[in-house]
């Protein structure tokens, strides 16, 4: 053993019962470990806190689209997704095509509005998820 150590552990050995137990619980505080875990074996804690820990992560589940560039030579065939993906008429599509950075759709599922943002990329368009 170390020279360091085999004091130490002489010392220990004449501590009560009460004793260790508060030598444990400075240890803890000092060091930021936990002696309970893994049958006596001192494991590092995290620098989290547990209801820090306990908070689930949430996914987001409902997306809208936001058209945010559309290019004047490609006006035509983004007005034409538009109507599709949103079924507006030709009038209120047109609208939302010339009045850009505007919300298409609301409130859509992650693979429609993952589908619907393809379909407006590929016909020329900016597009963000929000």
């Amino acid at each position: 053993m170390n020279e360091k150590i085999s004091p130490l552990i002489e010392e220990l050995k004449n501590l009560t019962l009460l004793e260790a137990a508060d030598l444990v619980t400075a240890i803890e505080e000092t060091f930021n470990v936990d002696a309970s875990a893994g049958g006596g074996v001192m494991m590092m804690g995290t620098t989290t806190s547990p209801s820090e820990d306990a908070k689930p992560t949430e996914e987001k589940t409902e997306f809208d689209i936001s058209l945010d560039e559309v290019p004047k030579d490609k006006k035509i065939s983004i007005l034409k997704v538009v109507r599709t993906v949103t079924q507006l008429g030709l009038k209120e599509a047109k609208e939302v095509v010339e009045n850009t950075p505007k919300i298409v759709k609301e409130g859509l599922l992650k693979e429609a509005a993952e589908e619907a943002k393809t379909l407006l990329e590929e016909a020329g368009a900016v597009v963000t998820l929000k």
